[in-house]
Formats: structure tokens, C-alpha cells, sequence
């Protein structure tokens, strides 16, 4: 029956059944299409000519043999020495192919077109009756329909993983992602959506902005930076759990502060937990490396009265945690095994491997799925913990594959999964070894797509984010007991616990439809749906002043690469930049095989090179650089997808950079308003100083205008120096200012009337004749306000209202003429 669930076991049945159609065939093969080259998709038999039964043929070389098979005879039969020479590359015992041997070639077709062969030798040299023709023609049929019906669910996959990644794309702009985030997000997500080009390397070129005021003849302005995407998956399961959790955040009105520590660190979770407590946040919400080492932390907190939550990982037993928030790990280890007992019916070994063996989740999901398949011909290996080492997880995965006699593996937690495929691709066996894996990273994804992981048990950490929110909120709002009081008790937790658990579910994702899982597309769909609904989602609340905690594990920025070099003009990126379109190499043919870019290029093996700008206002202030070690990799289909989702990059980056040189912009006015305001404030000081010359007697000159801003400084300042010196006279020298008009007086008055309040009186000296004329013209009434026409007179006038007196005296040291 076919299922969609393995498509390798399907071409294999259909494989063994055309072996057994012929008489004396032991041999077969079924090969499809890829561009110019043929695949083997299935193989029975080859062990006999190839070095050693782990090596499964993977390349059949170019696909001249369709040609020959799209005649209207349709099928044909070829000397079986020369159809393993030509596509069995590298086979080191065709002296065992028996003389006169032949291999029958039968056509698969799709919608009419020749997509592949189906070959099975007949070591007799007899060619096949009519009815064994017609018995091949079918089989063939049905594994042209096999492919098919993978093809269709692929091109529904593709869709859906390209609009993933423009939505992606599209939020990092509003999101003001990091350059090097941006540049993995769509490094991993072009490698998701087109399989076909296998991209080994994407990396971004960026022209270094030239320094404020540099010449156009500069070097830093034909300076580039060139950003490289590190060999690993992004943890992007940690972010989807962040952006479930502000998400919550928004709807219910609560300051989220997310703090991450390094994967290896439960020690320092802890510190960010304790400093968390000492600065009064009002709930925590942690995703334990170790959960004994956290302990100690959540008691304190809750001796605080702070609520805690756990996410992904449950607390230890009798905790005193509040909730646990995450996936029911023991159930998706039976759903592990399920899947695997469908993968390998007949039975066989299967290795795990997670992260740690001392977390709880993945001992709940490797004991689950051991206790599932106990009794039964499934054989699971002893765990192995890669430690967040990716290269560990390689190893060991690569040596189980190769000399442990697995037929089955399981990813326990994120990249293990990809540890496997890795392996199992390596060694010649993606397809043939039953793959099951936890979360959907877009390596996970591409993988899928290909067939090498057959079963994807995706967590719903988006929910987990937002939901720990919500019960910490209602923790906060409710009261504990109220909040808690509908959620159930998590098994095994212990008697004395008071832990709940909030089941967030898991999905089954499998690339095609089956009676157990969800399609790869249908699931991108719903996920996109479920998000989009929180960000929706709308709940009371009274104020944002609460803080809440999030605690998660940072997948670090190791392998992230930046380089700056001078811009070469004759590169490929050279060129792409100047003439702002794109650029498609053959690293050995083209007409830039000379190019430095390319030379690199081909000396790391890659044979298709593609540049891509990214454009600004019509020029291009970037380059996205592709490198495939096939030849001709890349389709015009496949350029106008890059285009598409280089075109929203370019909007992502120039957005980024234009928020930096306007914080920068900012941050410089600011700089120079300080200084301006201190000039000023300088100014204004030098302009109306208050002099005390002699016992509560004080001369305040004014320089300049006197409007209304600075009216007031100037009454605060004498009545500040008024009580301070306990004055009984102000001399307002006005000799100093520009000009003394109606409003400048109404200014002065007041002051006056401000100083009599305080028993001081205002004396106004130094007006010029031009400046009385102009106050009689105005009609300006000084009311009682004393004046003198010189600060001599008034300082007189100020000594008979305070009782004293000039005294002059001639100097003793001046002799008499």
C-alpha cells in the first residue's frame, strides 16, 4: 500500500517486483532525472559490483539514456558491462556482471514526459516477452506515479516554505533584525525552498558606507564587508518562543524581558533568574538547561512571592515551580515510535541521539519511545548526547550509520536530526535509513523535502511563549490558586507538588499526506495561521507597568564571519554592483573565470556562481553570492525566486542601516544641542551677572535683548541673589542693552514689582538719551520706578537708602603735583 510516508520503500517494492518480473534477474535499478544528471532513487542487488554493501550508488551519471528512450519503441534493452560503466560510475567489479548479460530499460513517465528508467538486468542475455514488457511498462507506471504524487506535494511545499520566507523577510524589517540573523534567515530559507541548485554556500557582500566628509576618491568607499552564514542550523526554535511570549506580552499588557544564556551554562541561567528576583520582576518564566541546577533560583523566587513557569523542560520533582508549560514529552515519544514502526515494519536497530541525556524532556521522550517498542522487532540502541556540539553529534552519528547496523534513527531534539541526515546522505543511504525528527528547522525542512528524514515531530513552541505569559498574567491578576485551579496536575510530579501542566501540543509532519500526519505545506499554512491569530488576539488588562522574566538558551553567534576587503572592480561582485543587474557564472567556462571571486570560488569546489544586488533607489549597495558545485545550477525559475526574496532583503538592510545613520544623526544633534545649550547657558550668565558692590546693595547689568524666555531667568536669578545677600537695592544697568522699548520695560517692571514682594527695590540706571526718546515716543510709563542716568548716581542713590556713604580718600602712595 502506498502511504506517502516512504517514498524509498514504495520505488524499492516497485523495484523488487521487476527484479522478480524477469526470469534469473537478480539486479535492478530505478533512476529519475536531475537537471542533466540521472539518480538512483532505489537499487536492489548492486552489492555485487560495487566496493562494499554500505555504498549505494547516489549519481548515474548524465541523462543522455532518456533521449534514447522517449523513441516510439519505447523500451530497449543495453549490454549490462556498458550501462553499469557508463552509469554506475566508479564500480570496481564488472568482471562479476556475467558475459552476455543484458539490462531491460524501461521508460517513467509523468504527464507524458520521460522523467526516468527503470533498468533490471537479465543475466541470460534473453530480452523480455511481450507480457514481461508489459508487466515492466506497469510497474514503471506505477513508480512514474509515485514520483509524481511526491512532485506535486513538493511544488505545494516549495510554495509554502517561499512564502514563509518573504513573510520572514518582511517581519526582520520591523524587526530591525541583525545583518547577520538576516543573512541566515535567508541563507537556510533559499536552501529550504530550491533543493534542486544544492547551495553550499550563500553570503551577502555589502559596500562599507563611506565616513561623513570622506571624498569620492576615498578607499573606505570602495570598501566592501562580506558576511558569512555559519555552518549550523538557526535555533530557531528559541526565537519562535520569544516571539510567541512579546507577542502575549502586547495582548495583555505586560513588559517582557527576554534574557538568554549559553547553551552549555545552567550556572549562568541561574544568575540572570537571581538578578531577575533582586530587581523586584514581578514572574519568571525559565527554559531549564539543568533543572537542578535552577532549583535553588525558583525557591528563592518563590519565597519572593514571584510566580515561575517552566518551558520546554519540566522542573525538578517537587519543585516549587508553579507550572509546566511545553510539550507531553512522554506521548511524543510514543508518537516517535508509532512513526518508526511504520518506517521499518520488518524491525531492525535504531540509534537516538539529543542533547543531553540529563534533560528531562529528552529522558521522558527516549524512555517513552523505548518502552513503546519493547516487545516488539524494534531495537533501540543506547542514547547519545552530543553536548550542543555539532561536530560531536557528526561523528558519532556518521560512525553509528557506518559500523553500528542501524536501520532507524531518532533525532530527540532539534539538530539531531540533522546530525543523522548528514550521515546518512554522506554514506549513500538518505532514504534507506528511517529517519524520525523533532522540530522543524529549515535544514530540517529541506530534508524532508528530500526524503532523507521521513517524520517530523513538531513542538508548538510559539504557543509555548505566549501561553507562559498568560498563566503568569493570570498568576499576577487572579491570584495563584485562581489561575491555576482549571489547569491539570502534571503526572508524576509528586504528591506534594502543587506543579501544573499545560499541554501545547505537537504536530505530525510528514512531506506527503497520510492517515497519521500533516503535509509539510498544509502544516507552513496552519503555523502561519496560528500566529497570525495571536497577534490578533486582544485580552483586559490595566496597566504595563509588570515586568516578566523570560529566560531562554542562546544559540550563540559562533561561525558567524565579517570580513572587510577592498572592492575589486573586475569580481563578479565588482561587476553585479556597477551595472546593478544580476549574474550567473560556469566557474570553468565563463567569460570571468578569470574574475579573483570566481577563482576562489572554483578552488572551494564550486561550479555555479550567482550574484544577485541588492538595489536602493535604483543603485546597488549589495551583492547575495550563490555557489553550487553543480554545473548550470541554477534555472531562470530559480533566479526570479532569489530576486524575489532578495528584493524584501534589500528592504530589511536598507531600513536597518537607514535606522542606524539616523540614530547616529541623532545621537550628533543631540551632542551638539548640549553644547549649544551650555554656550547659551554660558551666555545668558555673562549677559545679566549680579554683582554685590557693597552691603546689601547688588548691580545686575543687562546685555542684549530682554524678551519673555529670558524675563524669567533673569527675575528668578535677582530674587534668588536678593534673598541671598539680603539686598535692599538692584541696580538694573540697561546701559548694555540693544534696545530699550515698551515690551522690554513691561519686563523690567515686573521684576521691579517681583523685588518689592521681597523688600528690595529696583533701580534702573544707564539709559541713553536715544533710549528715553524712544520710551516717550512709545509712551512708556515707568510708574514709580527710580531711575538714574548713570551706575555712579544710582550706586549714590543706593548708599542713602541702605545708610552709607562715600568716603574719598587720597592714595598715600600718590605724591601731591
Amino acid at each position: 500500500m502506498v502511504t506517502g510516508l516512504d517514498l524509498h520503500a514504495t520505488l524499492r517494492r516497485i523495484l523488487m517486483d521487476a527484479v522478480g518480473a524477469l526470469p534469473s534477474a537478480q539486479r535492478g535499478s530505478l533512476l529519475a532525472r536531475d537537471g542533466e544528471q540521472l539518480v538512483y532513487k532505489a537499487s536492489v542487488g548492486l552489492a555485487g559490483v560495487l566496493a562494499s554493501p554500505l555504498e549505494v550508488a547516489g549519481d548515474a551519471g548524465p541523462a543522455t539514456v532518456i533521449a534514447t528512450l522517449d523513441a516510439v519503441d519505447s523500451t530497449r534493452v543495453m549490454a549490462a558491462a556498458d550501462w553499469y560503466r557508463e552509469h554506475l560510475p566508479g564500480a570496481p567489479s564488472l568482471h562479476l556482471v556475467p558475459a552476455g548479460a543484458i539490462v531491460a530499460l524501461t521508460p517513467v513517465r509523468v504527464q507524458g514526459q520521460t522523467i526516468g528508467v527503470l533498468a533490471v538486468e537479465q543475466p541470460d542475455g534473453q530480452a523480455p516477452s511481450g507480457e514481461r514488457w508489459a508487466r515492466l511498462r506497469a510497474l514503471a507506471e506505477r513508480a512514474g506515479a509515485a514520483l509524481e504524487r511526491r512532485e506535486l506535494y513538493n511544488i505545494q511545499a516549495r510554495s509554502a516554505q517561499e512564502v514563509r520566507v518573504l513573510e520572514a523577510v518582511l517581519s526582520a524589517v520591523a524587526a530591525q533584525t541583525s545583518t547577520h540573523e538576516l543573512v541566515e534567515m535567508i541563507s537556510k530559507g533559499i536552501k529550504s525552498v530550491q533543493l534542486g541548485p544544492q547551495w553550499r554556500s550563500v553570503h551577502l557582500v555589502l559596500r562599507s558606507d563611506a565616513p561623513s566628509g570622506s571624498a569620492p576618491g576615498d578607499a573606505a568607499a570602495h570598501e566592501i564587508r562580506i558576511y558569512h552564514v555559519p555552518h549550523r542550523s538557526p535555533l530557531a526554535f528559541w526565537n519562535n518562543l520569544r516571539d510567541g511570549a512579546l507577542i502575549a506580552g502586547r495582548s495583555v499588557g505586560m513588559h517582557v524581558d527576554v534574557r538568554n544564556a549559553p547553551a552549555h551554562s545552567a550556572v549562568e541561567q541561574r544568575g540572570i533568574i537571581e538578578d531577575g528576583i533582586d530587581r523586584g520582576v514581578h514572574g519568571i518564566a525559565v527554559a531549564p538547561i539543568t533543572p537542578e541546577v535552577l532549583e535553588p533560583a525558583i525557591r528563592r523566587a518563590a519565597e519572593a512571592g514571584i510566580p515561575v513557569v517552566t518551558i520546554d523542560t519540566p522542573p525538578v520533582d517537587g519543585s516549587l515551580a508553579h507550572a509546566y508549560i511545553g510539550t507531553d514529552n512522554v506521548a511524543a515519544g510514543r508518537l516517535a515510535a508509532e512513526m518508526m514502526a511504520r518506517l521499518l515494519p520488518g524491525g531492525g536497530k535504531v540509534g537516538a541521539m539529543t542533547f543531553w541525556l540529563s534533560a528531562l524532556n529528552s529522558r521522558e521522550r527516549i524512555e517513552a519511545f523505548g518502552a513503546a517498542v519493547s516487545g516488539t522487532p524494534l531495537d533501540l540502541q543506547p542514547p547519545a548526547e552530543n553536548r550542543f556540539d555539532l561536530e560531536l553529534g557528526m561523528r558519532i552519528a556518521r560512525e553509528a550509520v557506518q559500523n553500528g547496523g542501524i536501520a532507524g534513527a531518532l533525532g530527540v531534539c532539534a539538530e539531531n536530526g540533522l546530525a543523522w541526515g548528514t550521515a546518512a546522505r554522506a554514506l549513500g543511504r538518505a532514504g534507506e535509513l528511517k529517519i524520525v525528527a523533532f522540530d522543524l528547522l529549515t535544514d530540517t525542512l529541506a530534508m524532508l523535502r528530500e526524503g532523507i528524514i521521513h517524520a517530523v515531530l513538531v513542538q508548538r513552541e510559539h504557543e509555548m511563549g505566549y501561553r507562559a505569559v498568560q498563566v503568569i498574567h493570570g498568576m499576577l491578576t487572579k491570584g495563584v490558586e485562581a489561575a491555576l485551579a482549571a489547569l491539570p496536575r502534571r503526572a508524576g510530579s509528586g504528591r506534594g507538588s502543587a506543579l501544573r501542566f499545560v499541554d501545547t501540543g505537537i504536530d505530525v509532519v510528514t512531506l506527503e499526506r497520510t492517515p497519521w500526519s500533516l503535509p509539510l505545506s498544509d502544516y507552513l499554512a496552519l503555523d502561519a495561521n496560528r500566529k497570525a491569530a495571536k497577534r490578533r488576539e486582544q485580552l483586559p488588562y490595566e496597566s504595563r507597568a509588570k515586568e516578566l522574566l523570560l529566560v531562554t538558551v542562546d544559540a550563540g553567534s559562533e561561525g558567524y564571519r565579517e570580513e572587510r576587503a577592498p572592492l575589486d572592480a573586475r569580481s563578479m561582485v565588482g561587476r553585479v554592483l556597477s551595472a546593478a543587474r544580476p549574474i550567473m557564472v560556469d566557474t570553468h567556462a565563463s567569460e570571468l573565470h578569470d574574475a579573483p571571486d570566481v577563482v576562489e570560488a572554483r578552488g572551494r569546489g564550486a561550479h555555479t556562481l550567482v550574484g544577485v544586488p541588492l538595489l536602493a533607489g535604483g543603485s546597488a549597495f549589495g551583492v547575495l553570492v550563490l555557489e553550487s558545485g553543480r554545473r548550470a545550477a541554477c534555472s531562470l525559475d530559480d533566479l526570479t525566486m532569489i530576486e524575489r526574496v532578495v528584493d524584501t532583503m534589500a528592504v530589511a538592510i536598507d531600513n536597518a542601516r537607514l535606522v542606524h545613520r539616523i540614530t547616529e544623526r541623532t545621537h550628533e544633534l543631540e551632542h551638539a544641542n548640549r553644547h549649544q545649550e551650555s554656550l547659551l547657558d554660558t551666555i545668558r550668565e555673562l549677559s545679566s551677572p549680579v554683582v554685590p558692590i557693597a552691603r546689601n546693595i547688588l548691580v545686575m547689568p543687562i546685555v542684549g535683548t530682554m524678551d519673555a524666555q529670558r524675563s524669567g531667568r533673569f527675575i528668578e536669578s535677582m530674587l534668588q541673589d536678593v534673598t541671598e545677600h539680603h539686598a535692599r537695592v538692584v541696580l538694573v544697568d540697561v546701559t548694555g542693552m540693544a534696545f530699550v522699548d515698551a515690551a522690554s520695560v513691561e519686563h523690567l517692571l515686573r521684576a521691579a514689582r517681583a523685588a518689592r514682594l521681597l523688600g528690595a527695590e529696583v533701580v534702573l540706571v544707564g539709559i541713553t538719551g536715544a533710549a528715553a526718546r524712544l520710551m516717550v515716543e512709545e509712551g512708556v510709563d515707568l510708574g514709580s520706578m527710580v531711575t538714574r542716568s548713570t551706575l555712579e548716581l544710582g550706586f549714590a542713590y543706593a548708599l542713602s537708602k541702605t545708610g552709607g556713604q562715600i568716603i574719598y580718600r587720597r592714595s598715600p602712595h600718590v605724591q601731591p603735583f
